[in-house]
C-alpha cells in the first residue's frame, strides 16, 4: 500500500521541543493517540485527548518506568502487517493498528559527556524506545518511524501538506533515518564499555552532520559524518568544502603538536605544512611562517595557537586565504577579518582526540592509531662526537614535530624555530631533500642554511642525504635510524663535523 491514512500514534520522546504543533496537527486530524509517562503527561497538558500506554495494554509500568512499551499490544500493532492474515490476529486480540511512532530516545552520549557517574550513564541506555524505533522501520510499508527530534520538522511538514497521508518513500526514507539514529546509538553505547578496546572493531559509525557542495573534484558527491561544531565555531564565510576539511584536519592535528613552541602560526597546502614560526608575538610568528614559502601561501589555510589580535590580522589580511582557524579573535581583529566575506574564520573551541583512522580502500576499510608519538630533547639519541647545542637541539625537535606531519618522502629544514625548506611527496628522499634546500634558496634562506636542522621521517638507506646536506651547509639532523646501512651516514657526519641525532620513531605518512 502506497498511500496510508494516519488514524493513530505512539508518542514516547525524551526531547518535547518542537512537539506541540505536531500534537495539536494530529488532533486536528482526529489520529488517536497512545503515549507514556512524561510524555503522556505533556500532551494531557497540553489539552490534547490522549491514552495511556497503561489503558491500552492493561499493565502499569514497572521497574522505575524501565519497562513500559515493551507488550504485544504495543508491539503487535506496530508490527502487523496489513493483510488479512495479521489483520484478523490483531481482531481477535483486540489490539489497534498503529500507524505513526514518534521516539526521541534517552539522550545516552549527553550524558557520557557530562557525567562519570556510572549508574547514571546506564539509566540513559533506552531499551523501550530503541525496540519501538526498529519494530516500526521494520514495517515501513505500513508504518510511519520519526525517530529523533531532530525529524520532528519534516514531519511537521509532511502532516501539513499530504493532510495526515504518508507515503511509501516518506516511510522508507524515515525507515532509513530510523536505522542510522540506532546504529550510531548502539556505536556509542558501544564505545562506553568498550573504553579499554578489549573487544576490537573496524569501524565507529557516526551520523551525516551535513551535505558537502561536492568532493575533491565537482563530479563527486560528499559528506561529513560526525559532530564538527564540538571542535569549530564557524565565525563567517561560506561552507567548508570537502578539501576545506582534509587541510583543516591537518592543520589542526600539525598545530596540537607544535603548541609547547609558543605564539606560532602554519600555513598549509594540501594539507602539507608550507611555512610555519614560532616567535615572541604572533604578528611575528606570522610574518616569518609567511616568508617560508609565500608562493604556496596564496589560497592555503592558516592555523594559528594563540587569540589572533588586530596587529597580526592586519598583516594576515593581505594575503588570500581560504581558511583561518585560531582559539579566538579579539574584537578588532574580528572585525577587520570579517570584511571579506568568502574567507572562513573557524574558532577551534578544543584539540581533538580521535585515537583511531579510519580510511576506505578496495572494497573495505582498514584502521590504525593515529601517529601520536613526540619526540623530546631527552628523547633524541646523539650517534656522532659533534653536538647540538640547545637552540639546535630545539630546532631539530622543532623539524622533527614539522616532518611527521609531511607526506613521504619528506625533508624539513629549520633555523631558530623557523621552517626554512621543505620536500614532500617524493618518490626519493634524495628529491625531497634537494626540493627543501631549493627552496629554501629560492626564498632567501641561503645563509641560515649554514648550523640549520635537517630532519627526516625515515632513515636513509645511503649517506647520499647527509653529503648532499653537508655540500648545503647544514650541520644537524634527525633522523629515525633502523637502516642496515646507519652506520655510513652516521660516519660521513662523524669525519665532517656534522651531529646526528637518532629517534627510533618512524613517521611515514601516505
Amino acid at each position: 500500500m502506497s498511500k496510508i491514512r494516519i488514524r493513530s500514534a505512539l508518542v514516547s520522546v525524551y526531547h518535547k521541543n518542537g512537539l506541540d504543533d505536531i500534537l495539536h496537527l494530529l488532533e486536528k486530524m482526529e489520529v488517536t493517540i497512545y503515549s507514556t509517562g512524561g510524555t503522556y503527561q505533556f500532551i494531557q497538558g497540553l489539552g490534547i485527548p490522549v491514552v495511556s500506554v497503561e489503558q491500552l495494554t492493561g499493565f502499569a509500568e514497572i521497574l522505575d518506568g524501565r519497562v513500559k512499551t515493551l507488550h504485544p499490544k504495543v508491539f503487535g500493532g506496530i508490527l502487523a502487517r496489513r493483510d488479512e492474515g495479521h489483520l484478523a490476529q490483531l481482531e481477535a486480540q483486540e489490539i489497534p493498528e498503529i500507524d505513526l511512532v514518534i521516539v526521541d530516545l534517552y539522550p545516552f552520549e549527553k550524558t557520557v559527556q557530562n557525567t562519570t557517574v556510572e549508574s547514571e550513564i546506564i539509566e540513559k541506555i533506552d531499551i523501550g524506545g530503541i525496540s519501538l524505533i526498529r519494530a516500526a522501520a521494520k514495517n515501513y510499508k505500513d508504518v510511519l518511524i520519526v525517530p529523533s527530534q531532530e525529524d520532528y520538522a519534516f514531519l511537521h511538514e509532511l502532516l501539513v501538506t499530504k493532510e495526515g497521508y504518508s507515503d511509501l518513500a516518506d516511510r522508507k526514507f524515515l525507515a532509513t533515518r530510523a536505522f542510522q539514529v540506532s546504529s550510531h546509538y548502539d556505536t556509542q553505547i558501544f564505545r562506553h564499555f568498550n573504553r579499554d578496546e578489549k573487544v576490537q572493531t573496524l569501524v565507529f559509525s557516526a551520523p551525516l552532520d551535513r551535505t558537502l557542495r561536492y568532493g575533491e573534484n565537482p563530479h563527486q558527491a560528499a559528506g561529513f559524518y560526525g559532530h564538527l561544531d564540538r571542535l569549530l565555531q564557524a565565525l563567517q564565510g561560506k561552507e567548508l568544502s570537502y578539501n576545506n576539511l582534509v587541510d583543516v584536519d591537518a592543520a589542526i592535528w600539525l598545530m596540537k603538536d607544535m603548541d609547547e613552541f609558543g605564539s606560532s602560526v602554519a600555513i598549509l597546502k594540501h594539507t602539507n605544512v608550507c611555512g610555519m614560526a614560532s616567535r615572541d608575538t604572533l604578528v611575528q610568528a606570522w610574518t616569518d611562517a609567511l616568508a617560508g614559502d609565500p608562493v604556496s601561501a596564496f589560497g592555503g589555510v592558516i592555523i594559528t595557537n594563540r587569540t589572533v589580535d588586530e596587529e597580526t590580522a592586519s598583516a594576515i589580511d593581505h594575503l588570500f586565504y581560504e581558511v583561518l582557524i585560531a582559539p579566538d579573535f579579539d574584537f578588532a581583529a574580528l572585525r577587520l577579518l570579517q570584511k571579506k566575506k568568502n574567507r572562513i574564520l573557524l574558532k577551534l573551541n578544543q584539540w581533538p582526540e580521535e585515537k583511531w583512522m579510519v580510511k576506505s580502500l578496495l572494497n573495505g576499510l582498514i584502521r590504525q592509531e593515529r601517529d601520536l608519538a613526540l619526540t623530546t630533547k631527552a628523547q633524541l639519541k646523539s650517534v656522532t662526537v659533534h653536538t647540538a647545542n640547545e637552540q639546535e637541539l630545539t630546532d631539530l625537535v622543532y623539524a622533527n614535530r614539522l616532518v611527521k606531519h609531511l607526506k613521504s618522502n619528506a625533508i624539513t629544514l629549520v633555523k631558530n624555530k623557523q621552517l626554512i625548506g621543505m620536500g614532500c611527496g617524493q618518490t626519493s628522499r634524495v628529491d625531497a631533500l634537494k626540493q627543501a634546500i631549493g627552496k629554501a634558496r629560492h626564498f632567501g634562506f641561503s645563509d641560515l642554511l649554514a648550523g640549520s636542522a635537517m630532519a627526516s621521517e625515515a632513515f636513509f638507506p645511503f649517506p647520499d642525504c647527509v653529503e648532499i646536506a653537508h655540500e648545503a651547509g647544514i650541520r644537524n639532523v634527525v633522523q629515525p635510524g633502523g637502516s642496515v646501512k646507519d652506520q655510513e651516514s652516521i660516519d660521513f657526519c662523524q669525519t665532517h663535523g656534522m651531529a646526528m641525532y637518532l629517534t627510533g620513531i618512524r613517521h611515514f605518512k601516505h
